[in-house]
């Protein structure tokens, strides 16, 4: 999915946003439980900007005019380097209805689930304030 490529990559989060489906369904490389809906996702998602250094998107996977598409991209969380993908799903209108991530290596993901859980008050508040 190049569009939502082009958001993460300028920053535009609010273009990021406007590719979620309402109910889309985020699942996370480090909770078990994913999280369903739109302003979770968003909240996580603006969250992880704060959290990743030196990303960037180093390979797209999938058919262009296909539904399912893999982002591989690279980053930093403090001195841990990781590896990773976004497994991306749109639906029939063309919005994200489906969004997983993986990370590698297990130093890397432990590093990013440590720095997101020291986020994640503030990740619910935005994400209540966003859905209401």
């Amino acid at each position: 999915m190049h569009a939502f490529r082009e958001a993460v990559e300028a920053g535009d989060l609010d273009g990021v946003e406007a590719l979620l489906a309402e109910d889309v369904v985020f699942t996370s490389p480090v909770v078990f439980k994913p999280y369903p809906g739109k302003a979770i996702t968003a909240a996580i998602l603006r969250a992880v900007v704060e959290v990743f250094e030196d990303f960037r998107y180093v390979r797209e996977i999938g058919d262009p005019a296909g539904p399912d598409h893999a982002l591989v991209f690279t980053a930093r969380v403090g001195d841990r380097r990781l590896t990773g993908c976004d497994f991306l799903h749109v639906n029939e209108d063309g919005l994200i209805d489906d969004f997983m991530v993986m990370v590698r290596p297990l130093s890397g993901a432990q590093a990013l689930a440590e720095a997101m859980g020291a986020r994640f008050e503030q990740i619910a508040a935005q994400a209540e304030a966003r859905s209401s």
